[in-house]
């Protein structure tokens, strides 16, 4: 009796292991062999051409050693290896592609400081930069395909049922058959709900194989090979009974959490001992310093690059504000930063009056406040330049949900769900919200239930990548925005 007492107190004490694929790992390899692979290529073909003029040596070594383990840096930085997401292959490639931009400016970078750039060929540095994004294209091209889209062996799949009939069940009957490369043979959904009753079905009817005690009966059997639980966590008992019932089995069950419930903001999985821990709702540098110091360096390195190119026309613009119409040159906002802690932002006077109170009436079309070279600047977006040294400050971020005067922050966290959550990242000059059309006057709530839900999903799917996305799409959007005034 106590050793049996002993074994099941091991059952509470268990924990969940990480899931690390040795696929994942050969994936890594292969592209490891492609960088180095290509560069000798690319000295292969050239002294071919040019016989004796490109020899190897240890400057090409460096590079190529450089460019493998920076690589490797970025593209597990960027999830290239994380399949599980879906995606689909240009969602893919943007990231390949990204991930060896970011290599080649690095090695760039460190071979200039080291004083030993010039000692290659620029022809042979370019022709291997170009060789390995296209090897690389065409091998997780291959990959994507023979892991997503070519069907598996029939002898590979395993037969698999869906517990709950819901919104959640749909989602993984949809995985199942997007990515065949898994391995699962979808076979229906158990649910102890009748198809007649009033509680009705959120799946197809032909689909619906049977009540619970036809799951059972089927996992006995053999004609379930492995078993997706996705009722609701409010139904503890009920999963656990199921649970207990499946483990008379020999199926492999899987327990799905439907977390989806909740509006997840940055969630991810934090292992604590083996203990699973969600975020519902977070920051995306909470858990991973490494992004907060790479996102910290992309402001510095910008803004001091665009202040350094900005600097004459800043004082170009002040001297214009200065003769335009009485008052500051420089308008100081309070609004709310990282965390709603608050903070001063910086922009050029636009209008007449400077509202910083409990009252800040937003800049409408024909505002009679804005006086026509004002409204020269705010059609441009020249009034925010200022922000750039908020940036060098610290108090906000080149990309990130624009700041909201505090008033107006104070009037829509009453109004808008979650509208606070805004505020787990820093503010930004320029936004994912802003390039998507959500900008300007929002006279509707619905137009700033929309530029949350925008800020909400930058702060889910922030990366570096997504921040030059950002950035880029704005310098188009700046010269073709009707809703700038």
């Amino acid at each position: 009796m106590a050793r049996i007492a002993a074994v099941k107190s091991s059952y509470t004490s268990a924990f969940v292991r990480p899931h690390l694929t040795k696929q994942q790992a050969l994936v890594r390899v292969i592209d490891s062999c492609i960088v180095l692979t290509s560069l000798w290529l690319a000295m292969l073909s050239l002294n071919l051409i040019w016989p004796g003029e490109y020899d190897w040596n240890d400057i090409y070594l460096t590079y190529g050693f450089s460019g493998l383990l920076l690589y490797q840096f970025f593209a597990e930085y960027n999830e290239v290896y994380y399949n599980w997401r879906g995606a689909g292959f240009a969602h893919q490639l943007f990231r390949i592609a990204g991930s060896w931009l970011l290599t080649l400016v690095a090695v760039a970078t460190l071979l200039f400081f080291s004083k030993t750039a010039s000692d290659a060929s620029r022809l042979a540095i370019g022709i291997w930069s170009t060789i390995s994004l296209l090897l690389l294209a065409v091998f997780h091209a291959a990959y994507h395909y023979l892991t997503r889209v070519a069907s598996p062996a029939e002898c590979h799949s395993l037969s698999v049922g869906v517990v709950g009939a819901n919104a959640l069940g749909q989602r993984l009957e949809g995985t199942f058959s997007n990515m065949p490369g898994l391995g699962y043979r979808f076979s229906g959904y158990y649910d102890d709900r009748k198809l007649e009753s009033n509680r009705r079905l959120s799946c197809d009817p032909e689909k619906w194989r049977g009540d619970l005690d036809c799951l059972y009966e089927d996992a006995r059997s053999g004609k379930l090979e492995a078993i997706f639980v996705t009722l609701p966590m409010a139904a503890e008992n009920r999963v656990r009974d199921i649970l207990e019932k499946l483990g008379d089995t020999t199926a492999t069950v899987f327990f799905v959490p439907d977390l989806f419930a909740f509006n997840l903001v940055s969630s991810r999985c934090v292992m604590l001992q083996g203990i699973p821990c969600f975020s519902v709702y977070g920051s995306p540098f909470d858990q991973e310093p490494m992004d907060g110091m790479l996102k910290r360096a992309e402001d510095i390195v910008l803004s001091t690059l665009i202040l350094f190119l900005i600097a004459l026309p800043m004082v170009l613009i002040a001297i214009g504000v200065k003769l335009s119409s009485p008052g500051p040159v420089i308008f100081r906002q309070r609004r709310y930063g990282v965390d709603g802690s608050p903070i001063d932002v910086w922009k050029f006077r636009t209008m007449t009056v400077c509202e910083n109170g409990p009252t800040v009436t937003q800049a409408t079309r024909n505002d009679p406040r804005i006086k026509p070279y004002g409204a020269f600047l705010r059609r441009y977006s020249l009034d925010e330049l200022p922000q750039f040294v908020n940036v060098l400050q610290g108090r906000m971020s080149i990309v990130g949900p624009r700041p909201h005067a505090v008033a107006h922050n104070e009037f829509y966290r009453k109004e808008i769900s979650q509208y606070m959550l805004r505020h787990k990242v820093k503010p930004g000059i320029t936004g994912l919200a802003q390039v998507s059309g959500c900008r300007g006057e929002t006279d509707t709530i619905g137009k700033m239930e929309s530029r949350v839900a925008y800020d909400l999903r930058y702060i889910q799917s922030w990366s570096l990548l997504l921040d030059l996305k950002v950035i880029l799409l704005t310098i188009v959007q700046v010269f073709r925005d009707p809703d700038a005034y």
